[in-house]
């Protein structure tokens, strides 16, 4: 019978952060939080591979075992990124909007464009 010597048994986890410190997936631009969710709203490990063709399997299994091992940890970084992709949202978005001096002046200056309904 064939025995694994258990001593030596390690496993790269295929996770890198990218300059933006963004959890990535192998050698992909794949996110871990896509993998996550995917795997969270049930789809096995096979379709996520099937719906991003850049992954391949192992990684795919070895990211889902890593979650399951460290779920509090994975949760927490998820969390993190979401409130920090909706505060960035909200300063986008705050920076866009016009405030009342800018569109008062935007409306004066095509006033003369505005054609006036026929009653």
């Amino acid at each position: 019978m064939q025995h694994i010597n258990c001593a030596n048994l390690t496993e790269n986890i295929p996770l890198r952060t990218d300059a933006h410190g963004t959890i990535r997936v192998g050698n992909t631009r794949v996110t871990l939080s896509t993998v996550i969710a995917s795997f969270d709203r049930g789809a096995t490990p096979e379709a996520i591979v099937d719906s991003f063709n850049t992954l391949n399997l192992e990684d795919v299994y070895l990211v889902i075992g890593y979650y399951l091992r460290h779920r509090d940890e994975v949760k927490a970084y998820l969390k993190q990124e979401r409130e920090e992709g909706e505060a960035l949202r909200k300063s986008i978005e705050a920076e866009l909007s016009p405030n009342p001096l800018r569109k008062r002046l935007l409306k004066q200056k095509y006033a003369h464009l505005i054609v006036p309904r026929k009653a």
